[in-house]
């Protein structure tokens, strides 16, 4: 009867936040431990089993446990992926958040708060951030959730992180994020799903439209007018329309969606701006963000 007793108060989702080293994973355990979950900063390795076991004379009232591991402890390249695996093969519900971001700003990071990188290499702090990345490959690719923080604001970051903890929570069973981004940028690494909409007509070449963005109306008019653009968005959204059931029937708690245009200026801003009207009128929570639109 005790034991039964422990397993109901055992809470319900472990959350390990991981990733390179300034991309965030302290901020993201802060915003863990202000929502009701049970924080730990740099768990070693070998504790992890014993803790999970020892979880179920937790309170109730723990909405979850959140840990922060990674390679500041001397086993950890070498002991978790195989733990990892095995405790996803348990009854324990567990989510591996990976965070990163782009080396330069990961670079700037370190220089602005005069901390020592973890990795210890001679050279430069760019070399360690690259020793890093490539040391967390297989980590990385064990992720149940990757996020780059690269061009989060702070208040975004920490919205998309209660909302990965607490998705019943939310108004609707399944967050849709929209981001737009400019190619020349590079690849957004959050995206589930990316399309690219440089075939549409680019308002960069029109004197008149070419210094504002797909926020500002004319511009709007102009992406959306087109033939291509309605026949776009109507072709798009019933594709949405059949795939997001589909997730949700997969148990998908949040999804990015990434428009991208040559600059992530005007026709991807554009797009999104009309894809998240629309869906909200059919009753999903969408959230919006422009990466590149201040570049």
């Amino acid at each position: 009867m005790e034991n039964g007793s422990q397993q109901k108060t055992r809470p319900t989702t472990v959350v390990i936040i991981t990733g390179l080293s300034g991309a965030g994973k302290t901020s993201a355990l802060n915003v863990l431990e202000d929502i009701g979950y049970f924080c730990i900063d740099n768990l070693p390795v070998a504790f992890l089993p014993k803790f999970l076991e020892l979880s179920g004379n937790f309170s109730p009232t723990i909405k979850g446990i959140a840990l922060v591991m990674d390679l500041r402890e001397e086993h950890f390249l070498k002991s978790f992926p195989g733990l990892y695996r095995r405790i996803k093969k348990s009854d324990v519900k567990v989510e591996l958040v990976f965070l990163e971001a782009d080396d330069q700003i990961l670079i700037r990071r370190f220089s602005e708060t005069r901390r020592k990188h973890p990795v210890a290499v001679k050279g430069s702090v760019a070399e360690a951030v690259a020793t890093e990345r490539e040391l967390l490959q297989e980590i990385r690719s064990l992720a149940t959730v990757r996020i780059d923080t690269s061009n989060f604001t702070i208040h975004q970051f920490k919205e998309y992180i209660r909302k990965i903890a607490l998705p019943e929570e939310a108004d609707a069973d399944l967050n849709i994020s929209l981001l737009s981004f400019g190619f020349r940028n590079g690849l957004p690494l959050e995206a589930d799903m990316v399309m690219d909409v440089r075939f549409l007509p680019n308002p960069y070449f029109i004197e008149s439209l070419r210094e504002f963005s797909g926020l500002d109306q004319q511009v709007r008019d102009y992406v959306l007018g087109h033939p291509v653009s309605r026949e776009f968005n109507d072709r798009f959204l019933a594709l949405l329309r059949m795939l997001i059931p589909e997730y949700r029937r997969e148990g998908k708690s949040y999804l990015t969606l990434a428009i991208g245009c040559t600059g992530g200026r005007h026709r991807s801003v554009a797009i999104v701006t009309y894809l998240g009207e629309a869906l909200e009128k059919e009753g999903y929570e969408v959230s919006l963000a422009h990466r590149d639109l201040k570049l």
